[in-house]
């Protein structure tokens, strides 16, 4: 290993600087900017023919060295050094440092402002994404698009018999709470025997649908959102759309009918097992039979209690397939992209489920359903 070395001639007004021997940051660094104002010149050259291996080292050394040039006016001659040297210094020339001040704290008004544009933007992104999949589905009704029935199938099967477990768990807790909650107030007032009502209209009208809904936001909302966040990272996407192949049409829509078809019966098998755990406690608790809460059950809860229930839980369905969907088709290029989709899919598809389950109730009490 030859030690590095630098050394400097005068001929006439140009100060050459010779470098000698290996260049390498395990080693201390001269400075070139000392010898400069030792022995000022107004063109500076060098001379490498005695240059062994170098590193960024180096570069750095004639980094400093141009920056004093430039900052004393003195002219420095870079054509004696290695091309690849030259080159690399050309580079850095090319893309100079800049100062970047510190940003100020944007005002009130500023960050409302922002917030608003962004607020606008997702709007008429969400709007944009739902008017494409309802294009695609009428097209698909006028038996102008081909849609990709196996995904269909599959979409269906995983959030049917896959989801039935939790789904039998969550639902016959519920009914279990409401029938506990309704022996607790009513056993009060004597009216034990009610609680088959508060059982009945709970699960079929409510809770069935609210809760199925939230399991399947939770479920296949971040499914959806990961599945296709991930073709969206890997360019799978794009490449759809390089061959003139809708990705709405052949990635979202199987997915959106396939959970808007499975929410609906799995909301009627949610209320029937609510209703069964309920029924558990009721007799266990308040000494009913089971003709009798089948009995007050009947002559209480209407067709129409069902039906409702059953509407909102295709409503909810067709939110969490487009909730799901579009925030992966949203996802962004970084590492936790996917992660961050999942779990705005969750988040937005549980808070449009409540918000429509309120107003899903607040105009069955108007049309006095």
């Amino acid at each position: 290993m030859t030690t590095m070395e630098m050394r400097a001639r005068r001929e006439d007004e140009v100060l050459v600087v010779e470098l000698i021997g290996d260049w390498e940051l395990s080693r201390s660094i001269p400075r070139l900017t000392d010898l400069l104002e030792e022995d000022p010149a107004g063109i500076v050259d060098f001379d490498a023919t005695a240059l062994g291996r170098w590193d960024s080292s180096l570069l750095a050394f004639l980094q400093q060295g141009m920056i004093h040039c430039e900052a004393h006016d003195l002219e420095f001659r870079a054509g004696n050094l290695p091309e690849d040297i030259a080159r690399l210094l050309e580079l850095a020339r090319a893309v100079p440092e800049q100062e970047i001040d510190s940003a100020e704290e944007p005002s009130i008004l500023s960050a409302t402002g922002t917030r608003g544009l962004a607020a606008w933007d997702a709007v008429v992104a969400a709007i944009t994404f739902v008017g494409e999949v309802g294009h695609s589905f009428a097209r698909l009704v006028l038996l102008r698009l081909r849609m990709r029935w196996r995904d269909f199938w599959v979409v269906v099967q995983s959030n049917s018999s896959g989801a039935i477990p939790i789904v039998t768990l969550i639902a016959f807790l519920v009914g279990m709470i409401i029938s506990f909650l309704g022996a607790v107030v009513l056993r009060r007032f004597g009216a034990g025997y009610f609680v088959s009502y508060l059982v009945g209209y709970g699960m079929l009208r409510e809770m069935a649908s609210l809760m199925t809904g939230i399991i399947m936001a939770g479920r296949t909302g971040a499914a959806f959102a990961a599945e296709l966040g991930s073709m969206k990272i890997t360019e799978e996407i794009d490449a759809y759309r390089t061959l003139g192949i809708s990705p709405v049409d052949h990635l979202v829509l199987p997915r959106v009918l396939g959970i808007l078809v499975t929410m609906p019966l799995l909301t009627i098998y949610a209320g029937f097992i609510g209703i069964l755990g309920g029924m558990v406690v009721a007799i266990m608790v308040l000494d009913l039979t089971v003709v009798q809460f089948m009995g007050g059950l009947l002559s209480a809860v209407t067709l129409s209690d069902a039906l409702l229930g059953v509407f909102k839980g295709t409503v909810f369905g067709l939110i969490i397939g487009l909730a799901g969907c579009m925030k992966g088709m949203q996802t962004g290029g970084d590492a936790s992209a996917v992660g961050k989709a999942a779990t705005s899919a969750v988040v937005l598809g549980i808070t449009l489920i409540i918000a429509a389950n309120a107003v899903i109730d607040w105009l069955a009490v108007l049309l006095n359903i």
